[in-house]
């Protein structure tokens, strides 16, 4: 009778004590996937030298090994949210990591540049069709308020952590192994994922419906002909060519519009973009991106090509900012209760915009200590503070249902934002570097090298005070939604 009610009370307790740790797992592998696919954006970073010297990349066109993931990450994710919602989120989700691990293969095994280029298409096509699911996973998994609040704070650092850590990992790898294995790295965390996933992760409603496929192709079309037409700018010039690469882009954009707006069931869903705080949100994970991704694609390069950086050197000078993103999160939630999202915006957006205008001074002479320590960490505490109002505010007032289409946006944005945001910067490098002719010795190369470094950075902080301006305007907006 006693050891009976004695379970009786403790069943309770243990239910808890079960959810609580279930939704932990189900937390831990939502994020560890997205950790892999955040990671996989600058993994490569500190190997371009390398990849370059092997493959024969030009100094520009490097750039496409990074902009190849992104351009077909962030123009098809979209249609990964979508794929998710009539298919089933689970199933997609598995779908996706699988295709991206076993691209990662092939990846890592590449003997030219055109086969890298390609694999890491079709990584990103991949992280298309894992990532939309992973966030639309975790908003059904979480209720609205503080524990959706905690499982964003996670999530949204994930991003800005997988970058960082790609930047270390990725020069502990090249430094003792191969840049090759900068690949290969995500075969034992995409086998592992997905063993895991299938036993924690319960599978979502399908909802019957047509997929915008001619929608989605042509968004990715043309931003990736638009990307082209910038790196070629930088390159080449302003020549022929470049002008109707960008004028076929943005035909192509035009059309995507007009296709949306007749479409019975548009990948964009109009009606998430009636509120002007989400549309707001929207347009600052747009521009994000780049103030963030523009010091990681161009002070890995600075740091080894100018200051002789080994590099797992290279990597290990991100630490800073991964350490300060890390405490940034830890009092995001507490932060966010305390200022609310605007405030905790502007905030964020000032520090990243310091950042990188500090980091834009730099010179072939800077020391570490006094010219990128100190930026790299403000940039990091920036981040941590930027990504979860952001996401809060477009969830807030999304049904389940739509869940899927309104993250999948939010991620298209910011991946498509930071794609496009570094082809500008690199054009803006290319131009930079270029400004007093041919370099004829090893210090006049250093100093080229640094003014283009400089001159894309200073475009870089334009972004992050276009972030802070869109803040103050629109997410701080008394509007109510339409």
């Amino acid at each position: 009778m006693s050891i009976s009610s004695t379970r009786e009370a403790a069943s309770p307790l243990e239910l808890a004590a079960a959810r609580v740790g279930r939704a932990n797992a189900v937390l831990a592998v939502i994020a560890g996937a997205y950790l892999m696919i955040a990671l996989d954006s600058t993994v490569v970073n500190v190997a371009l030298p390398n990849i370059g010297r092997d493959l024969r990349f030009s100094p520009t066109e490097l750039a496409w090994v990074v902009n190849a993931y992104l351009l077909t990450f962030g123009g098809l994710l979209l249609l990964g949210g979508r794929l998710g919602d009539v298919l089933g989120r689970r199933r997609v989700f598995m779908a996706g990591l699988s295709l991206f691990t076993v691209s990662s293969l092939f990846a890592g095994m590449a003997a030219s540049d055109v086969w890298l280029i390609a694999a890491r298409a079709v990584q990103g096509i991949g992280a298309a069709m894992t990532t939309p699911n992973t966030m639309a996973l975790l908003a059904t998994n979480f209720e609205e308020g503080p524990p959706r609040h905690r499982a964003l704070s996670v999530y949204g650092a994930v991003a800005m952590l997988g970058a960082s850590v790609g930047l270390v990992v990725g020069g502990i790898l090249t430094t003792y192994a191969s840049w090759r294995w900068s690949m290969f790295i995500n075969l034992p965390i995409g086998v592992t994922i997905a063993v895991l996933a299938p036993r924690l992760l319960e599978d979502t409603e399908r909802r019957p419906g047509r997929l915008d496929v001619l929608g989605a192709l042509t968004s990715t079309l043309a931003m990736g002909t638009i990307v082209f037409g910038l790196i070629r700018a930088g390159s080449n010039g302003w020549d022929g060519p470049t002008f109707v690469a960008l004028a076929i882009g943005l035909a192509l954009l035009g059309l995507f519009g007009v296709l949306e707006m007749r479409a019975q069931q548009p990948i964009v869903p109009l009606h998430l973009l009636r509120d002007v705080r989400r549309v707001g949100a929207y347009l600052n994970l747009l521009l994000l991106p780049t103030a963030i991704f523009g010091p990681f694609f161009f002070i890995t390069q600075y740091l080894q090509e100018v200051r002789g950086f080994a590099p797992l050197e290279a990597g290990l000078a991100f630490l800073p900012q991964t350490l300060a993103t890390v405490l940034a999160v830890r009092v995001a939630p507490r932060l966010m209760a305390r200022l609310g999202a605007v405030r905790m915006l502007l905030v964020g957006g000032a520090l990243i915009a310091t950042g990188v205008a500090w980091l834009s001074r730099i010179t072939p002479e800077a020391s570490y200590v006094g010219s990128v320590l100190a930026p790299l960490a403000l940039i990091g505490i920036g981040a941590g503070w930027s990504f979860m109002p952001l996401n809060v505010t477009i969830l807030a007032g999304v049904s389940a249902s739509e869940a899927g289409a309104a993250s999948a946006v939010a991620q298209s944005m910011q991946w498509v934002g930071g794609s496009l945001g570094l082809a500008i910067l690199v054009t803006v490098f290319g131009a930079a570097s270029k400004a007093s002719g041919g370099a004829s010795s090893a210090s006049l190369a250093a100093e080229l090298f640094t003014r283009g470094v400089s001159g894309a950075l200073t475009t870089g902080v334009l972004f992050a005070l276009g972030t802070m301006a869109l803040t103050a305007t629109v997410i701080g907006s008394r509007r109510r939604p339409a």
